[in-house]
């Protein structure tokens, strides 16, 4: 395997911070860009949220900024924007997720950084875009999964809107943005010119609608909630077994809806003609699901999805994450390792979720202590003394390596 980094030659000048905009730059890094997070005073805000490590490091954190290297500017100083120009002069890609306007108030927003470096792609992310009556509304994860529909659609037929598990809306922004960023770079050793990139939460999951919105653009009618069951397939839900754990089942094809009705010994369900087709079952699903689901209180989970298995329906167990992570195949794919820490001594980490062939993405570098790598950027990549470093750090225009308990 090419151990080339695939962008080794990209360069990010990273003012992200939480989720989204970190996700995103962490995945670039992965794949061998060299990204250098830009942090205020008090670093990225999500260095001291829980869960909190045995000596003060933040998990939240660690999960999203590896392969960074941290450096510490007072935005507000003069000098601090300086230096600013210089990196960005060097750089390929700027990202950024503050509210619509605030890079500008900062003297980093797009028409700055490009006076600068006229090739600079610069992707802001943010919740609701750069324009549009919703431009100004601060916006989190929850609020845009209510205000796009999808809490519409998620949980029990009669129950209430429910959150899903994740925080979906920053990573699907974070995919848009790498996927965007990409593309813009393609397009620059093409033509040599960059560009300014808009991507929200918003719009990302808008995008992601795809067969409800459809839906609803054909009837007419708003999707409802469905729960366990799938809104166009039946028999595609989890049910309980006798164990009361959980199997879910996709039994979906008019063949595999046959296979499935004669493991349960219901073969009497398979010629009726209120379940003979998918469209039947979807439209009579109140009649039957009650039919399989006693069936299945029959046996455990253990032994339906045996069964399954042997018979080719797709099945799988509902898992715990706990669970997840002791399942074999997490090892087999490479899905989770650690790297070592000063603080910590090892920290957790997850794989990656791409394999390739040739050139692969790589963990360099564990994230980053707050302030970290100040003199390294400073001396070799701006190619500053140290006397002069030193004035900065006096002037508190640069902010040196923090105490390591918060970082």
């Amino acid at each position: 395997m090419d151990s080339k980094p695939l962008l080794k030659k990209m360069r990010i000048l990273d003012f992200t911070r939480v989720l989204s905009g970190p996700f995103a730059t962490m995945m670039l890094g992965d794949l061998g860009a060299e990204v250098i997070k830009i942090e205020p005073p008090n670093g990225d805000e999500s260095r001291f949220w829980p869960p909190i490590m045995e000596n003060g490091t933040s998990a939240y954190f660690l999960a999203l900024n590896r392969n960074k290297r941290s450096l510490v500017l007072n935005l507000k100083e003069d000098g601090a924007k300086k230096i600013i120009r210089k990196l960005a002069a060097q750089s390929d890609v700027v990202v950024e997720n503050f509210t619509p306007g605030v890079a500008a108030k900062l003297g980093i927003d797009y028409e700055s950084l490009k006076a600068a470096n006229p090739e600079i792609i610069y992707c802001a992310i943010s919740g609701f875009g750069q324009d549009g009556p919703y431009r100004d509304k601060k916006a989190y994860d929850p609020i845009i999964q209510g205000m796009t529909g999808l809490m519409s659609i998620t949980g029990e037929q009669n129950g209430p809107p429910v959150k899903i598990g994740i925080p979906a809306t920053d990573m699907m922004a974070a995919s848009h943005a790498v996927t965007a960023i990409l593309a813009a770079y393609i397009s620059r050793l093409e033509t040599g010119k960059g560009q300014y990139i808009d991507v929200s939460l918003y719009d990302g999951v808008i995008s992601w609608l795809t067969i409800m919105a459809m839906d609803y653009f054909v009837t007419g009618k708003p999707p409802e909630r469905w729960g366990l069951d799938h809104i166009h397939r039946v028999p595609a839900r989890a049910f309980l077994a006798s164990d009361n754990r959980w199997v879910q089942v996709a039994a979906t094809s008019d063949p595999m809806y046959a296979k499935f009705c004669r493991l349960l010994g219901l073969e009497a369900l398979i010629d009726d003609p209120r379940f003979a087709t998918n469209n039947d079952r979807v439209r009579n699903r109140d009649e039957i699901m009650p039919l399989l689901e006693a069936k299945m209180k029959e046996k455990t989970s253990p032994e339906w999805l045996q069964l399954f298995e042997e018979a080719g329906i797709p099945c799988g167990p509902i898992l715990d994450i706990g669970e997840v992570f002791a399942a074999p195949h997490i090892k087999a794919r490479d899905m989770m390792f650690d790297m070592p820490h000063p603080v910590e001594s090892r920290i957790p980490q997850l794989g990656f979720p791409y394999k390739f062939s040739g050139a692969a993405p790589s963990a360099r570098l564990r994230p980053p202590l707050l302030g970290e790598h100040a003199e390294t950027i400073l001396s070799h990549q701006l190619g500053m003394g140290e006397a002069e470093i030193r004035k900065l750090m006096d002037e508190k225009v640069v902010i040196g390596p923090a105490d390591k308990g918060r970082d």
